[in-house]
């Protein structure tokens, strides 16, 4: 028997409607889309291309024209799954005068942790995301961006998750906070979480993420795995230059004849941010604002 999906979406429709309820923004057009358990999936699109939305919806904070959203079994309006995932806006809105360590106190308290299991909680996760014996003392106010981006990270880990939902997770950070923030991930997936991820910071999601999809105007453009996505697309490119595979043969047989080992022929991968640039450009109009 197959695992329940970590996120279920089926025919998923959402217009958002003006004050006398007439139809102003077609968000998301039929959106079909399975998150496995376990993996760490991408979600792109330019802006206005329904990412917000369906994030939104998988959250229960809005409710579908159309369709139908569950997580992990439950329907995405269902409090319950609440208990279940961890959400990282791209704006934390976290309380400014609390410290770090306060913060996830607080938060601890509304999922039920209480004394040494709660001490033993919020050190656990401060240290996760490397926020040091002073940063932690210090009120969110005094954050930098960087900062408070760990924190956030680490409150939405608070209640230990089984589903973790990431929007714009590296923005703010400099190199190396990027670096361990992507490490962060994938050590959410050797742990046994599924993670969905948005982000405009392509070469990111090609780092940790094992599919994506695509998302154009409230449509699915692609969806797939990432490395098979790019082979894919590189092979159509190569065909398209009448690259033939005898020429390939001829290549090895003239390096082989020269003296040369081990030697191994592959198709060049494109990268995250060609295969993107492809898709949204079939559109034929530029992205929303």
């Amino acid at each position: 028997m197959e695992p329940v999906a970590a996120a279920e979406i089926k025919q998923l429709v959402k217009i958002y409607t003006d004050f006398w309820g007439r139809s102003k923004v077609h968000a998301l057009n039929g959106l079909n889309l399975t998150i496995r358990q376990g993996e760490i999936f991408g979600l792109l699109g330019p802006n206005g291309s329904g990412k917000t939305t369906t994030i939104k919806l998988l959250l229960g904070l809005l409710r579908p024209t159309g369709g139908s959203v569950s997580v992990l079994g439950y329907p995405a309006a269902h409090v319950s799954k609440n208990a279940l995932i961890g959400y990282l806006p791209e704006e934390s809105y976290l309380y400014r005068f609390l410290t770090g360590e306060e913060t996830l106190v607080f938060y601890g308290r509304l999922f039920g942790l209480r004394g040494e299991a709660l001490r033993r909680r919020v050190n656990e996760l401060l240290d996760l995301v490397r926020l040091d014996r002073r940063a932690r003392k210090r009120a969110l106010k005094e954050y930098s961006k960087g900062m408070s981006r760990r924190i956030g990270l680490a409150q939405a880990l608070i209640n230990n998750p089984k589903f973790v939902l990431l929007d714009e997770p590296t923005t703010g950070l400099d190199p190396v906070g990027t670096r361990e923030m992507k490490d962060l991930i994938l050590a959410m997936k050797a742990e046994g979480r599924t993670v969905l991820m948005s982000s405009h910071l392509l070469a990111d999601v090609e780092d940790v993420c094992d599919r994506i999809a695509i998302l154009v105007r409230g449509d699915m453009r692609e969806c797939g795995d990432v490395k098979e996505l790019l082979l894919v697309r590189d092979i159509v490119q190569l065909r398209a230059r009448n690259v033939r595979a005898d020429v390939v043969r001829q290549v090895q047989a003239l390096l082989a004849d020269s003296g040369a080992q081990d030697v191994e022929t592959s198709h060049p991968r494109m990268t995250l941010e060609e295969l993107f640039l492809n898709v949204i450009s079939q559109d034929g109009r530029p992205p929303a604002p």
